[in-house]
């Protein structure tokens, strides 16, 4: 079947909603994006127009968050930006006899767990606990198994590979899981950022790192203030290497690296 093509009106439709909804400004550049993600479920209701989708969308709640999971899935991988696993790595090897963090965009998990496998060489499984949280519930199903296919284990260090890093037989050739001794001290949930989190309690760490770049200046600084309600006051906010905090009213943060800032108070 031909693609459906999503027209200018449908497409800013879209572009409020998701907006209402997650905080994410969707630029025009998306919108190609956008049509091929969400062609699929058009093919699953026999829909020939954009318009006629999103009015299933604004009537149901289970295909809103089928749309919103389809369109904000991100590409991530293990050990991403590795000046920022030898940053923690430091810190660890002096300063922490115990570290909690949250990794708060967390995708299918690949960022927690490689957290998991640095952290854990340093310190004692009762002294140390990873959160990863997204506002896309299928990714966090995803983490949550902690099965990914084998060409990721390529960015993973051979040091970690063969402790954490199980390779599939049979019906999961081509996969490998995470160690189940390693998941105890990590886990997932759906969040939305644009929300405080007091349940979540206080971090050493907060990781935000390839989100920001999708919010407007408003909803960043508001996403930003959230997320740091929840660091402890000496604790480290880290951002994709890729992204600044330079325009937004942020007085308890101090820069002490590129893209890793302390909380002051």
């Amino acid at each position: 079947m031909k693609m459906i093509e999503i027209r200018d009106d449908e497409f800013a439709t879209l572009q409020k909603l998701i907006f209402q909804e997650v905080g994410i400004s969707l630029a025009e550049s998306k919108k190609t994006m956008v049509q091929s993600r969400l062609h699929k479920r058009l093919l699953h209701y026999q829909l020939d127009s954009f318009a006629h989708y999103l009015r299933i969308v604004q009537l149901t709640q289970t295909e809103k968050m089928e749309m919103i999971n389809l369109i904000t899935t991100n590409e991530t991988y293990f050990f991403r930006e590795s000046a920022h696993f030898d940053f923690i790595r430091e810190l660890l090897h002096i300063t922490r006899s115990s570290l909690r963090v949250w990794s708060a965009a967390s995708s299918v998990g690949a960022e927690a767990y490689s957290l998991g496998m640095m952290i854990n060489q340093f310190l004692p499984k009762d002294k140390w606990e990873i959160l990863g949280s997204d506002i896309n519930s299928e990714v966090v199903k995803k983490a949550r198994m902690g099965l990914y296919p084998i060409s990721w284990i390529d960015k993973i260090p051979v040091e970690y590979k063969s402790r954490y890093c199980l390779r599939g037989k049979g019906t999961y050739q081509g996969q490998f899981l995470i160690d189940r001794s390693l998941c105890a001290n990590i886990s997932f949930c759906e969040n939305n950022l644009l929300e405080e989190n007091k349940s979540f309690g206080k971090f050493d760490i907060i990781f935000l790192r390839n989100v920001l770049l999708y919010f407007n200046h408003d909803t960043k600084e508001q996403v930003v203030k959230n997320v740091i309600s929840n660091l402890k006051v000496g604790g480290f906010l880290i951002i994709s290497l890729t992204e600044n905090l330079n325009t937004l009213n942020l007085k308890n943060l101090e820069q002490v690296q590129t893209s890793i800032f302390k909380k002051t108070m």
